[in-house]
């Protein structure tokens, strides 16, 4: 990537994958696809790995599981990347218990989604983000995602979390621009796009970089794409957006996006199995075939 361009950069890095947990047909996980993914993800410039989110299948995973998986990649990365563990939940003392796990696992960094399923004020939110917040010295990037979580950080809520230390970014999956972009012009917050299907305009509109479920099959599609905004040449931005569309619309408006990348992984040489854990489902045949035909359009070194 090019120098950083802002703070937080050097904390999450811009080119973010929000990878999956690769699992054996049993359901464990499955060390050697973990191996071989998180090589593939460095070889193609992500210079962020997101440990136990969305995307990972954060809410099947235990306590033990996510250590396990923090320590695996740290070791494995030797900081060629930056680690971000996944530890949001709905219960604020299971949250700090799991940030403080993965502190001590050796995570660079925690996300931290906005509390869902319980629907507390948004003075419930500021002070559940504090008090995670207060529990580690890392660095925390806060994951907006009303659709998920059932409430919004809402913009005053935001501003007023920007003023801890420790709270450093949005991964920002509302959609919401002009909020985004005024957020970004009142705050120092770093906004990253949680939403591969808006990347060039989050990056165009001043975002620092991506946190990309895509990412796990296309990182370097996704540097280049970083690269081009940042150097002001928008018609390439745009060609690689645009070469993009397949895939993102395959990965993410079929089945979701965990089952998607997965498939593409396994389907890519790059994992062994597809596997994932119930409730998700493995993708029906459509879906695949969908994600197949947009691979042919792709040059995916395997």
């Amino acid at each position: 990537m090019t120098d950083p361009q802002h703070p937080a950069e050097l904390l999450f890095g811009s080119n973010l994958v929000a990878m999956v947990t690769p699992l054996q047909p049993d359901g464990a996980i499955s060390e050697p696809g973990l191996v071989s993914l998180v090589d593939h993800l460095l070889a193609r410039g992500c210079d962020g790995i997101v440990v136990g989110g969305t995307t990972g299948e954060a809410p099947t995973l235990t306590d033990a599981e996510l250590t396990r998986l923090v320590r695996a990649v740290a070791t494995q990365v030797q900081g060629r990347a930056r680690v971000i563990a996944g530890v949001g939940t709905y219960d604020t003392a299971a949250s700090i218990r799991r940030a403080r796990q993965v502190e001590a696992a050796g995570a660079d960094a925690l996300l931290l989604v906005c509390p869902y399923y319980s629907k507390p004020t948004q003075a419930g939110v500021v002070a559940h983000c504090l008090a995670v917040a207060d529990a580690t010295e890392l660095p925390v990037m806060l994951y907006d995602i009303p659709a998920r979580a059932g409430i919004a950080m809402e913009a005053p809520t935001l501003v007023e979390l920007a003023d801890h230390p420790r709270i450093r970014a949005v991964k920002d999956a509302k959609g919401d621009l002009f909020e985004a972009m005024s957020v970004m012009a009142s705050t120092s917050l770093a906004y990253y796009c949680g939403i591969d299907e808006l990347n060039l305009p989050y990056l165009a509109s001043g975002a620092t970089g991506v946190v990309s479920a895509v990412g796990n099959i296309v990182a370097d599609r996704n540097a280049a794409l970083i690269h081009a905004v940042r150097d002001g040449d928008l018609d390439t931005a745009r060609s690689i957006h645009v070469s993009l569309i397949p895939l993102v619309e395959a990965v993410m408006r079929t089945s979701p996006a965990a089952v998607m990348a997965k498939a593409a992984l396994a389907e890519l040489g790059i994992i062994p199995h597809a596997t994932v854990r119930l409730p998700l489902l493995e993708a029906p045949h459509h879906h695949r075939q969908q994600l197949t035909n947009a691979l042919t359009t792709l040059t995916v070194p395997a």
